[in-house]
C-alpha cells in the first residue's frame, strides 16, 4: 500500500518535510479554510477537488472541533489583529437546505469560541429570515446590510460561482476566502497544475515516486455541449489522455483499465461531472447525460472542461464506498469526515444525492510518528492542496490579507 509507504517515508524524512513545506509556503497567502476530497486506490493518493468555500463542518466530529477553535483563533489574530472583533459571514443562498445551515452554525460557533462577534448575511438585499437547520436549532440571517451592524472582517461561505458584482462593488471590508477565487474566476486546471508540480517535488523529499501523489489532468476549452464537432474532439482528446494512462500504469505494474472524470472546469457542488473509460463514451452521451453536462450552478453554461484522471477508492465503511475529505485552517488540520455511498461503486463520484457523512477525526489517524505531525499521509496531501491553493492566489495576484 502507497499510504504505508509514505508513511513510513514521512516519518524517516520528517524534518526534511517541514523543511521543504516552510519553505515553499514563504512569501504566500493562505485562505482562511479550504477541504480536499482525498482518494487513495492503495497505488496512489491523490486530492479529486479543492473547495476554498466549504461546507460540511457541521459533519467534523466535536474533538476536532474543539481543537480547531486555537487554529481560528490564531490565523485571525495574526492576519487580522485590529478587524476581526465582528465578523460578517457570508453564505450560499440555499435557504431550504437545512444541512447546510448546520454547517453555517458550526463556522458561527467556531468563529465565535474564538472570541469573535458574528452576524450572518445573504449578499443582496433583504428582511432578515429566521431559519431553522436539520438539527432544529434556529439562525437569523441578514441582507447584504448585516442588519446595520459594521463587520470589519467577511468570512465567505459563498463560493462566488455568481460574481455578485452589485454587491461587491459597495463593499471595503476584507473578505477571506477573497471573492477573486470564486468559481466565477477559479479554474480547477489551474490547481492541478499548482498541486502535481508541488506534489513532483514533495515526493522527491520524501522519496517515492510522483505518480503516486500526483492527479493528471488536461484541460478542454470552447466546449459546446450542442455541438457534435465539439464533443467529438473531447472525445477524442479524452481517448488519447486514457491511452497514455494505460501506458503509465503498465510501466508501473498497475493491473487496472483508467478511467476519468470529465468535469466543469469551474463547477462545484458534484455538477457537470461524468465518469468515461473511453472517447466513445463521450460520443454517445444520450439526452439524460448531455443534460446533466449542462448543469451548472446559477445557470449558464459550461465552456471549459477538464479531463481528470480517476482514482478509485480503497475505502469500505459499513457497506458503502467511502472517501477521506480533510479540513484546514490556515495551513493547518482542523478535521475530518468520511463521505459514504451505499449505491456507489469505487470508481464513482461519491459527491452525488444519496451520500452519508460519517466520523473520521484526526485522532482516527494517530500513530506513533516520533514527533512528526500525526495525519502523515493525508494530512500532508491535504497541506500540498492549501499550499497549491496559496499559489493559485499569487499567480493570479489575489490578496488574502
Amino acid at each position: 500500500m502507497i499510504q504505508e509507504d509514505m508513511h513510513k517515508k514521512i516519518v524517516a524524512n520528517c524534518e526534511s518535510v517541514i523543511s521543504w513545506f516552510e519553505e515553499k509556503a514563504q512569501g504566500l497567502q493562505f485562505p482562511f479554510y479550504a477541504s480536499f476530497d482525498i482518494r487513495d486506490s492503495g497505488q496512489k493518493i491523490g486530492p479529486v477537488d479543492a473547495n476554498i468555500f466549504p461546507a460540511g463542518f457541521n459533519n467534523i466530529c466535536q474533538q476536532d472541533k474543539d481543537a480547531s477553535v486555537e487554529v481560528a483563533r490564531n490565523y485571525l489574530d495574526q492576519h487580522y489583529p485590529e478587524n476581526s472583533k465582528h465578523i460578517g459571514l457570508i453564505t450560499e443562498e440555499h435557504t431550504k437546505n437545512a444541512y447546510y445551515w448546520e454547517n453555517v452554525l458550526a463556522i458561527k460557533e467556531l468563529l465565535e469560541s474564538a472570541g469573535r462577534e458574528v452576524t450572518v448575511a445573504l449578499p443582496r438585499e433583504m428582511q432578515p429570515l429566521q431559519i431553522t437547520a436539520s438539527s432544529g436549532r434556529e439562525l437569523k440571517v441578514f441582507g447584504s446590510d448585516f442588519g446595520g451592524a459594521k463587520p470589519g472582517l467577511i468570512i465567505s461561505n459563498n463560493d462566488f460561482s455568481d460574481a455578485h458584482e452589485d454587491w461587491a462593488k459597495n463593499i471595503t471590508t476584507p473578505i477571506n476566502p477573497p471573492r477573486e477565487l470564486g468559481w466565477h474566476k477559479r479554474r480547477k486546471d489551474d490547481f492541478f497544475a499548482q498541486y502535481n508540480e508541488l506534489a513532483g517535488e514533495f515526493a522527491q523529499v520524501v522519496g517515492v515516486d510522483p505518480f503516486c501523489v500526483q492527479v493528471i489532468s488536461e484541460s478542454f476549452e470552447d466546449f459546446d455541449i450542442n455541438s457534435d464537432e465539439s464533443r467529438d474532439a473531447l472525445a477524442e482528446q479524452t481517448q488519447k489522455f486514457l491511452d497514455k494512462l494505460a501506458i503509465d500504469y503498465k510501466e508501473r505494474g498497475l493491473d487496472r483499465k483508467p478511467f476519468a472524470f470529465v468535469k466543469n472546469n469551474a463547477g462545484t457542488y458534484g455538477l457537470g461531472v461524468t465518469k468515461v473509460e473511453s472517447g466513445d463514451d463521450i460520443r454517445n452521451w444520450n439526452n439524460k447525460t448531455r443534460k446533466k453536462m449542462k448543469a451548472v450552478k446559477g445557470g449558464g453554461s459550461i465552456t471549459s472542461m477538464i479531463i481528470q484522471e480517476g482514482i478509485p477508492t480503497r475505502f469500505q465503511e459499513e457497506n458503502s464506498t467511502a472517501e477521506p475529505c480533510i479540513y484546514v485552517v490556515g495551513s493547518h488540520l482542523v478535521g475530518g469526515f468520511l463521505r459514504t455511498h451505499n449505491k456507489k461503486g469505487e470508481n464513482e463520484s461519491l459527491n452525488s444525492p444519496g451520500a452519508v457523512y460519517k466520523r473520521l477525526c484526526m485522532s482516527d489517524m494517530e500513530v506513533d510518528l516520533e514527533g512528526c505531525p500525526m495525519e502523515a499521509v493525508y494530512g500532508w496531501i491535504s497541506r500540498l492542496g492549501v499550499l497549491a491553493i496559496a499559489r493559485e492566489a499569487k499567480s493570479a495576484g489575489v490578496v488574502l490579507y
